[in-house]
C-alpha cells in the first residue's frame, strides 16, 4: 500500500554530517506524519525525530540542536540532516510514516516502516 525507500546512511567520522532521505510511494491518500527512529545493537528502537502534517516537529533530547527534520510534501519525502555526529548516534535508522492509503476495504490509516539504513560514526 505504502512503500518507503531510504537512502543516505554510511560511515562518518565524529563531528561529521550525513543527510538521510525517505521517499513514500504507493496508494497514498494523505500522510499524517513522517519521521525517523533508530535502533542501536542491544537497545530498543527509539524516536529520533518526527514531523506531522501541519509542520510541527518533535526531537529526541539527545539530538536536539544537532539534527533537523524536514519534509517535501510534493515529493512525499522526509529528510534528516544530522550534524555534529557522535559515536553514540551509531544505529540503524528507520523511516516511519503514518498515512491513509487506499486498500481493498477502502481508505485506512496505518503505520509504515522502511527497511532501515545503517549510520556508523567512528574514527
Amino acid at each position: 500500500q505504502v512503500q518507503l525507500v531510504e537512502s543516505g546512511g554510511g560511515l562518518v567520522q565524529p563531528g561529521g554530517s550525513l543527510r538521510l532521505s525517505c521517499a513514500a510511494s504507493g496508494s497514498i491518500v494523505s500522510i499524517n506524519a513522517m519521521g525517523w527512529y533508530r535502533q542501536a545493537p542491544g537497545k530498543q528502537r527509539e524516536l529520533v525525530a518526527v514531523i506531522i502534517s501541519g509542520g510541527s516537529t518533535n526531537y529526541a533530547d539527545s539530538v536536539k540542536g544537532r539534527f533537523t527534520i524536514s519534509r517535501d510534501n510534493a515529493k512525499n519525502t522526509v529528510y534528516l540532516q544530522m550534524n555534529s555526529l557522535k559515536p553514540e548516534d551509531t544505529a540503524v535508522y528507520y523511516c516511519y510514516c503514518n498515512a491513509q492509503a487506499v486498500t481493498y476495504v477502502g481508505p485506512r490509516t496505518y503505520d509504515y516502516w522502511g527497511q532501515g539504513t545503517q549510520v556508523t560514526v567512528s574514527s
